[in-house]
């Protein structure tokens, strides 16, 4: 199989490359720290210090980071030459349209094609491979590219010839997932409130009229208020909710919700909650009802 590039080993970068190195595809992998590497060097693959080294001799680099900042800083114009003509830049991330829209353009300076990919799933989806995948840029790219997506993802969605179009469509996911966090605080502080226990009408509702993994685990660790360790941190999901109104702004689309919720966010950041998962929002909803908290608890 080809040679790989992997850049990013977080929690999710880290389950996605073990997949592929699993399935036999020889990867080189760069990460600021090389200790996240290490169960992947154990599986045969290579660690780099340079990423320029790393990419000189693949046809694909992969990169997972955590924001337009962090993915920048990584891709850079020597990166992107030594990529080479026809290579691929297969992007991960969730970072913003307009950070997709300047990559693309610097990659096609330089001959090689870059690939918007950004994904729905907590880690251990990714290492089950059951990753669901949006994916925008060049077809004979993404043709090429389908036998390694297929390694991590359970479904592939095209949306077309432009990257950023896969990076909009990941952003509306991510608001609609924490719109339903923000929901689902609230109503549970009511029913709190009022005698009636949460836990029986999540039972009922989450099996019925909302019967989908998001009401249903999320909805768990909120009654559960079980916010670590975090399948996705609330510090991101504030960046992905700063990323929505951006995009909101530039496209003249007035999101009311998409307000509520990245004040909820700041405020919870604000408290220290970054490290927690990003349905740790629901503790700030608590304070506002006037109920404890487990925090308090500690």
């Amino acid at each position: 199989m080809e040679i790989v590039a992997f850049f990013g080993l977080g929690q999710m970068g880290q389950s996605m490359a073990l997949r592929l190195v699993e399935a036999g595809y020889q990867l080189n992998v760069y990460n600021r720290t090389r200790k996240k590497a290490e169960p992947l060097v154990e599986k045969g693959a290579q660690f780099f210090e340079d990423p320029v080294v790393a990419v000189s001799n693949a046809k694909v680099l992969i990169t997972m980071l955590s924001d337009d900042q962090a993915l920048k800083a990584v891709t850079t114009e020597e990166v992107i030459q030594a990529l080479g003509d026809g290579g691929i830049h297969l992007s991960m991330s969730t970072i913003s349209p307009k950070a997709a829209e300047e990559l693309s353009r610097s990659h096609h300076e330089y001959g090689n094609h870059y690939l918007a990919c950004p994904v729905f799933g907590r880690p251990d989806a990714a290492r089950a491979g059951n990753l669901w995948l949006c994916l925008a840029g060049d077809e004979g790219a993404k043709n090429h590219v389908r036998p390694i997506l297929e390694v991590m993802g359970q479904g592939i969605h095209d949306f077309g010839s432009s990257p950023p179009a896969a990076n909009v469509a990941k952003l509306a996911g991510n608001f609609l997932i924490a719109s339903a966090i923000e929901a689902m605080a609230e109503a549970f502080c009511l029913l709190e409130k009022n005698g009636v226990d949460p836990g029986q009408v999540h039972a009922l509702l989450s099996q019925t009229l909302f019967s989908c993994p998001i009401y249903q685990n999320y909805g768990r660790s909120i009654l559960e208020q079980n916010y670590s360790p975090p399948g996705f941190s609330l510090a991101l999901g504030g960046k992905d909710m700063r990323l929505v109104q951006d995009a909101a702004r530039n496209s003249e689309v007035s999101m009311p919700l998409a307000s509520l919720l990245q004040d909820r966010f700041l405020r919870s950041l604000a408290k220290n909650r970054g490290d927690m998962d990003w349905t740790a929002i629901a503790l700030d909803q608590r304070e506002f009802a006037g109920l404890s908290t487990s925090q308090e608890n500690k």
